[in-house]
């Protein structure tokens, strides 16, 4: 009886290029295939491509599309239709249909390379050089530049707010300690631990009173100065970086600014802080650490906290002088006259979200109660006080981010990281991350999208909010809110805050129930490979409260991350993870007067040291 021939149907992704290859081994009965990358799939229409075996029963191959992407191993011993998910099915879906009138490529005869295909060498032939690198092929450490190394003391700095003092009340531990000399000093103890990618915290100019995360932006178009120093600038991170083979992950703010305003662009209401005298206080006698006389920025002589061109006459006058900040000053708004002790602390510190300029900013209010599952009032109030909502539909809030990005990318940025991607509707943001991608060709951009549970919004898993303020929605383009395949990949993955929220019972109480729930779902993401896995980060921990260090046994970490670095992803590593540094501490400061040094955010530089780095490692 003569052998049935084997059809078998592939649905390209849209990810891949259209150069679709069919390289097989093992065909049975025979023992024969080709040699790589093999041979040719045919176009059959709408992305489907097809591939007919004679006098074959089943085959072992895999496919690729000779630019990087390919599946894994496969074998099959009947006719199929593997679509973009990787599902096979054994009846033609929705969409899968011959072109009339086309018919498939044969191996004609197994172990023979198809006709019309020259036969090559049996190595692998290099795929071209794509436009820009697979992230999927690096391994990411995540710190905050001012807490992992400090190689300049000269640039250190306390914030304003919770600052540590010593038995004697001595100011310890400033808040900008580490900085970029320290960073490139320790590039080789990145590197040794297998990192080939390091994820910076914001490095752009910022002012709040407890900034030295990055996070509350002044001036997208300068880089801190408190991060610098001769020799060790932005540039000769990346370069430095680079000679060693690492990549350059940079952090970036799209949604808010600092309660300040951009330098140059807009102002935002405010007395100057060296104006202020607490409740109790004389003028020009406070005493808090570094900040004598008054609160005004210590390291600046004229003491004051902005330098903002585009702040009012009255304003810049008093920035250039007054340091002390006892010469009268009368608030527009009230006609009172400062300093004056307890005057209103928000005139300082606060916003006045009606005031706000609505070309740069939103004017609906601050997030609460019931706003953090809602789509609308999420994307378009205040985070916090010192987190101040931009208008980013606003063309000229795109013009200035965008131009101001782009420069880091022409430095050598080699990806980008979005914070609070929610906060920002889905089309609106992926104006951003698109532009930066057609500036620089291959550019890896993944974003934050924080949630603790399995993040599913209108699939369900006891998700409270809705699918377009979820993880999975910013990775699909389509429009439909319980159908993930209503849209295409929008090449825009995220951190895996599902998977992650699945460690809480992995390294607790031994289960993988929920990870294996998780990865069942992995259909709902654009492209789940690109997705960036995580046990813990700067602002959550593996614990029934999600915001604690991991702090179980070392078996059962070590469960968490065998999965996470073998498991489709792209494995991230929070700086310290290597030693449990402050095991159990609380990712942030929770308590009033919680310090730095109490939290998962302590400074790691004194493991680092050049006699102790050895014990380190």
């Amino acid at each position: 009886m003569a052998l049935q021939h084997l059809t078998l149907h592939f649905e390209r992704p849209v990810d891949w290029a259209d150069s679709i290859h069919i390289h097989f081994w093992d065909i049975e009965p025979a023992a024969g295939g080709t040699d790589w990358p093999g041979a040719r799939m045919t176009a059959a229409g709408k992305d489907w491509y097809v591939w007919r075996f004679e006098r074959a029963s089943a085959a072992h191959f895999a496919i690729h599309d000779g630019h990087g992407r390919q599946t894994a191993d496969l074998y099959r011993d009947r006719e199929g239709w593997l679509d973009i998910h990787g599902r096979w099915h054994d009846a033609p879906p929705v969409g899968a249909r011959l072109a009339a009138g086309r018919k498939a490529p044969t191996g004609a005869n197994a172990g023979q390379t198809p006709a019309g295909e020259a036969r090559k060498s049996t190595a692998p032939v290099a795929p071209p050089v794509p436009s820009g690198p697979d992230f999927r092929e690096e391994t990411i450490y995540l710190l905050i530049t001012t807490r992992f190394y400090d190689g300049d003391p000269s640039n250190n700095f306390f914030c304003r707010d919770r600052i540590e003092f010593d038995a004697a009340g001595n100011p310890v531990d400033p808040h900008w300690r580490g900085d970029f000399k320290g960073l490139i000093e320790r590039l080789e103890y990145i590197r040794d631990l297998g990192f080939t990618a390091i994820w910076i915290t914001p490095p752009v100019e910022n002012r709040s009173g407890l900034d030295y995360h990055g996070y509350h932006a002044y001036d997208w178009t300068r880089i801190d100065p408190r991060l610098e120093s001769p020799g060790a600038t932005y540039q000769d991170l990346i370069d430095a970086a680079h000679a060693r083979g690492i990549k350059i992950i940079q952090d970036v703010v799209v949604n808010h600014t600092c309660q300040y305003g951009i330098r140059g662009q807009v102002h935002i209401d405010h007395l100057p802080i060296k104006y202020y005298v607490p409740q109790g206080a004389e003028p020009g006698r406070v005493d808090h650490g570094p900040y004598q006389g008054n609160l005004g920025n210590y390291a600046w002589p004229n003491r004051d906290d902005i330098d903002n061109p585009a702040a009012p006459d009255w304003w810049r006058q008093r920035h250039e002088r007054d340091p002390e900040g006892i010469e009268p000053l009368v608030d527009p708004n009230t006609s009172e006259t400062v300093p004056k002790p307890g005057y209103n602390p928000g005139r300082f510190f606060g916003i006045d979200a009606n005031t706000l300029d609505p070309d740069w900013f939103h004017q609906e209010g601050f997030i609460c109660g019931g706003d953090w599952e809602s789509a609308h009032p999420l994307q378009q109030k205040h985070l916090a006080g010192d987190c101040i909502d931009l208008a980013t539909e606003r063309q000229n809030v795109k013009d200035y981010l965008i131009g101001s990005i782009n420069r880091y990318l022409d430095m050598g940025v080699d990806a980008l990281r979005i914070d609070t991607v929610k906060h920002v509707e889905r089309g609106n943001l992926l104006e951003y991350v698109n532009a930066w991608k057609a500036h620089k060709p291959g550019l890896f951009v993944f974003g934050e999208n924080l949630v603790k549970g399995y993040g599913w919004g209108d699939l369900g898993g006891g998700d409270n909010g809705p699918s377009q303020i979820r993880p999975w929605w910013y990775t699909r383009l389509g429009d439909d809110p319980r159908d993930p395949l209503s849209g295409g990949d929008s090449g825009f993955p995220q951190l895996d805050f599902g998977l992650f929220s699945t460690f809480r019972d992995t390294v607790s109480k031994g289960t993988y129930g929920g990870t294996g729930h998780i990865l069942s779902m992995d259909w709902i993401y654009g492209d789940v490979t690109q997705m960036v896995t995580f046990l813990q980060n700067h602002d959550v921990g593996p614990d029934n409260d999600f915001k604690y260090r991991f702090k179980g046994e070392q078996w059962m970490a070590a469960a968490a991350y065998n999965l996470i670095w073998t498991a489709r992803g792209i494995p991230c590593l929070f700086y310290g993870e290597e030693i449990e540094f402050m095991k159990g501490a609380p990712q942030d400061v929770e308590g009033e007067k919680d310090t730095l040094s109490q939290t998962g955010r302590a400074y790691f530089g004194d493991h680092l040291t050049d006699d102790r780095i050895a014990a380190t490692q």
